[in-house]
């Protein structure tokens, strides 16, 4: 019977955002392991005593990036930590996005702009600005090209915090057929799943965001396919060392599906809109926590 940890945020007096997390526990335990949700800073969690940490739904890290890869480190020396330590350190910094720019794999342009850098921006086309480690639409917002001085308010205040702004096109695809998430587990595509825009135009970057809107069920056309398979071969030390993963895919504007996000780290699985995915991720689960 493998001990099984699912680490999680604590959400204090709030119930939880993660709609996954009782139902997997619970059919896990029910597959035979002894599972249960830990929040990831809790400083009485015994971690040496866990066959398999999986990171599922750890959403506040992003305010404490240092504290939380000081964690995943030290969990990562104790026991098995998927997706492993380095994998993490790597995904939490989108300026992978270059590095898979560079291998080949279809991304959506990106520019950064670190703390110190002038406020380079586009003059010619609406654009989005977000920081380069966050996630849920964290400080994210679109701008026209008219728009540059709330863009460099924007800009001066991440700046301030010690972030590295991203900045992009918007693809204006992404409002007709909007954005496609494929999950993929133990090495195999799981599920996928399509959302609205998530960036409305005039919406505050630090003002909150419906993450996930007009979320439904997709079946990923082949070039989809493709290319989140190309954007998982080329993760440092390949895919085969990753348990899960998600790719989100927009329309580039050749219209062919680049990658705009890949989610190694702790990304929502959207299993209560693939019930039928539970099962299986709580196979592969415990076939990890095996070593087998």
């Amino acid at each position: 019977m493998p001990r099984i940890a699912l680490a999680t945020y604590d959400p204090g007096t709030a119930p939880s955002k993660d709609p996954d997390l009782d139902g997997l526990v619970a059919e896990l335990r029910a597959a035979g392991a002894d599972a249960e949700a830990r929040f990831w800073d809790d400083p009485e969690a015994d971690w040496a005593g866990y066959d398999l940490v999986l990171i599922r739904s750890t959403w506040d890290y992003i305010w404490r990036p240092a504290e939380f890869l000081a964690w995943v480190d030290r969990v990562d020396a104790l026991t098995l930590l998927l997706n492993p330590a380095d994998v993490v350190h790597w995904n939490a910094d989108k300026r992978y996005l270059g590095e898979l720019a560079s291998a080949g794999v279809p991304t959506v342009p990106t520019r950064y702009l670190p703390p110190g850098a002038e406020p380079d921006l586009p003059t010619g086309y609406e654009y989005v600005i977000k920081p380069a480690s966050g996630a849920g639409a964290r400080y994210a917002a679109r701008y026209t090209p008219e728009e540059r001085d709330r863009a460099v308010g924007q800009l001066a205040q991440m700046h301030a915090e010690g972030l590295t702004a991203m900045v992009q096109p918007y693809m204006r695809s992404v409002d007709q057929h909007g954005e496609r998430a494929l999950h993929f587990f133990g090495g195999r595509l799981l599920h996928a799943s399509r959302k609205g825009a998530v960036l409305v135009s005039g919406t505050p970057f630090d003002a909150d965001k419906i993450a996930h809107p007009k979320l439904e069920k997709w079946q990923p056309t082949g070039g989809e396919l493709d290319t989140a398979e190309r954007a998982l071969a080329a993760v440092p030390g390949g895919a085969e060392r990753l348990l899960y993963g998600r790719v989100d895919l927009i329309d580039g504007a050749d219209g062919q599906p680049c990658v705009l996000e890949l989610e190694l780290i702790e990304p929502h699985l959207f299993l209560d809109l693939h019930p039928e995915s539970i099962p299986r991720v709580a196979q592969l689960i415990i076939r990890a926590a095996k070593g087998s």
